[in-house]
């Protein structure tokens, strides 16, 4: 059965095209093999990281399968050249079938896996020839009772393919199923060339049948796409598309489908929503972000859902981080020769000078590789400026694994963009007493900057003057210079009371503010603009605090709506930081 199997790949890759190039399958000799790789539950399965066909054999044989090799390997394969294609793609399916299924949402992997079957099959049987019907008959053979959702898959692939009623498992005598699975077939060949468009017509039409199912054993064993989305990076989510905020129609009142105007009308399944639902590129929530990702199955924590939905938030919006002249730069200049050994890079060798002193190569003995110092260069060099942010994430803030927080959002457009130039970060997430979460000093590492900002604490208001104490107290002139920018609100003024040794907070961020040498920032959002100065402020408290932190050096930027402050972080590095090395 194995060489069998394996004979008939090359078949079934050019029942697509003589061009389709895939690695082999797995093809599994048990079923601990199967699971080893990831398949449980069916007898084949997909995965869009590796672009990889799983088979379990003995499962195969188990539903007497094992003389449709071709079959079952070209359908595998016609889920990375047709559909899904992509782990984006599917995801973007995914998104779609989840707003056609109110409440039932968690059966979106299902009507994917069934939907895109349905796509695959057709064109299998139709163009190619196989006998893509006999394993379906094969699977109805010996099974007693049957699901409406069952009854009506099998009457779409009955009426695609013009069977007997019945021959399948399709209804018989049921005249409104039959009508359904009508529907059904009608709008896959309809939407065949534009299968994404179709997705939610096809959810619209099981929801009824999925309200009254809980489950089907014969269903979950054509679930290969279950989990084909573990391990990837799908892109291009965090935005809705324009076609996905239309009308979630039923393919009973879609004219392309049914062939009457009269019913283009008609109202649809599911309301668009008021016309700012409409407006292009509007966003996700983060929640619904992850939802859609661990549909596709990805294994993630939400955390890591919320990292990955803020860099993607943030990536259009990136520029380059300010740079400051010094000098001079740095240029290699050859200093010699050195043993290369076993264990070094292979390009590193110096061919020439190795065959130079023996024409018998013998590694680690005769080979030599060059050695390099730095001389001073013409031009000048350029050295990014740091970035230590701190980000307010008290009570009054959104918790940003749930909805989109503007300062998480903002502070990632700024550290994002500060990697990009070559700078360090050092991110801070603070809220009440011992009550913050920080990366180890300035990092390269993005991750690690946005599990820290994607955290949330939700308490009381006291910014952690420690940090700023310990960062600055022993950095000295020779390190790089450091922007000091804190994203908040009022409560930043916390700021400035005693730490827990009875310093002043005042003396702690002037001292943080002279060693940084790069200035330092607030974002903050407030209720109105600050007064032109102390002597115009008629109130106290929190008022007086940031007009004097302003007379001392700090630059306050305000925010009335807190979606400015992504405005703010592209104006912020454009401003300080978007100039040309002097």
């Amino acid at each position: 059965m194995l060489e069998a199997w394996r004979a008939a790949w090359p078949q079934a890759l050019a029942d697509w095209s003589r061009f389709t190039r895939l690695q082999d399958p797995r093809l599994c000799g048990s079923s601990v093999e199967a699971a080893a790789e990831g398949l449980t539950g069916s007898f084949a399965m997909i995965r869009l990281a590796d672009q990889r066909v799983v088979i379990d054999l003995p499962q195969v044989h188990r539903l007497g399968l094992q003389d449709h090799a071709r079959e079952i390997l070209a359908h595998e394969i016609g889920h990375h050249v047709l559909a899904p294609a992509t782990a984006s793609d599917h995801a973007r399916l995914l998104a779609r079938i989840r707003r056609a299924l109110p409440t039932l949402e968690v059966h979106a992997p299902m009507v994917a896996n069934l939907y895109t079957d349905l796509l695959i099959n057709d064109r299998l049987q139709r163009q190619c020839g196989l006998r893509m019907a006999d394993i379906y008959r094969r699977l109805a053979e010996g099974t007693q009772g049957s699901t409406s959702l069952w009854m009506l898959y099998m009457g779409i692939y009955e009426q695609l393919w013009q069977q007997p009623a019945g021959l399948l498992g399709g209804p018989v005598d049921d005249a409104s199923l039959r009508g359904d699975a009508w529907l059904g077939a009608r709008l896959v060949r309809a939407y065949a060339g534009e299968w994404m468009l179709g997705a939610s017509r096809f959810a619209a039409l099981l929801l009824p049948y999925l309200l009254q199912t809980v489950s089907d054993a014969r269903v979950d064993a054509l679930m290969d796409t279950r989990h084909a989305g573990r391990g990837t990076r799908p892109a291009g989510l965090d935005r809705l598309e324009d076609d996905e905020l239309e009308p979630v129609l039923h393919p009973a009142l879609d004219p392309r489908i049914t062939g009457d105007d009269g019913h283009a009308a008609d109202a649809p399944l599911v309301d668009a929503g008021d016309e700012i639902a409409r407006a292009a590129g509007q966003a996700r929530e983060p929640f619904e972000y992850g939802e859609i990702l661990a549909a596709a199955g990805l294994d993630l924590d939400p955390r890591q859902f919320a990292v990955r939905y803020y860099r993607e938030r943030a990536l259009p919006h990136l520029i380059r981080f300010p740079v400051s002249a010094q000098p001079q730069a740095l240029e290699p200049e050859m200093e010699g020769l050195q043993p290369w050994e076993a264990g070094d890079p292979l390009d590193a060798v110096d061919w020439l000078q190795t065959l130079m002193q023996s024409p018998t190569v013998i590694p680690g003995v005769t080979t030599v590789q060059r050695v390099y110092g730095l001389s001073p260069g013409c031009e000048p060099a350029a050295e990014p400026i740091d970035l230590d942010l701190y980000v307010d994430s008290s009570g009054s803030m959104p918790d940003p694994q749930r909805v989109t927080s503007w300062l998480t959002l903002a502070g990632a457009v700024i550290a994002l963009s500060a990697l990009r130039a070559g700078a360090r970060v050092q991110a801070t997430l603070w809220s009440g007493k011992r009550q913050y979460l920080h990366t180890d000093g300035f990092v390269r590492s993005e991750d690690a900057i946005l599990e820290v900002l994607v955290g949330y604490f939700g308490g009381a208001t006291a910014f952690p003057i420690h940090r700023l104490r310990e960062t600055y107290a022993q950095r000295g002139r020779s390190e790089r210079a450091v922007h000091i920018l804190h994203i908040s609100d009022d409560g930043i003024t916390t700021m400035f009371e005693d730490d827990e040794r009875g310093n002043s907070g005042w003396d702690v961020a002037a001292h943080a503010l002279r060693t940084a040498r790069a200035g330092g920032t607030m974002a903050l959002n407030l209720f109105s603009p600050l007064p032109e100065g102390i002597a115009d402020a008629s109130a106290s408290g929190w008022t007086a605090d940031l007009l004097r932190a302003r007379d001392a050096g700090w630059n306050i930027h305000v925010v009335r709506d807190m979606t400015d402050l992504l405005a703010f972080a592209r104006d912020f590095s454009q401003r300080h930081y978007a100039q040309a090395p002097r």
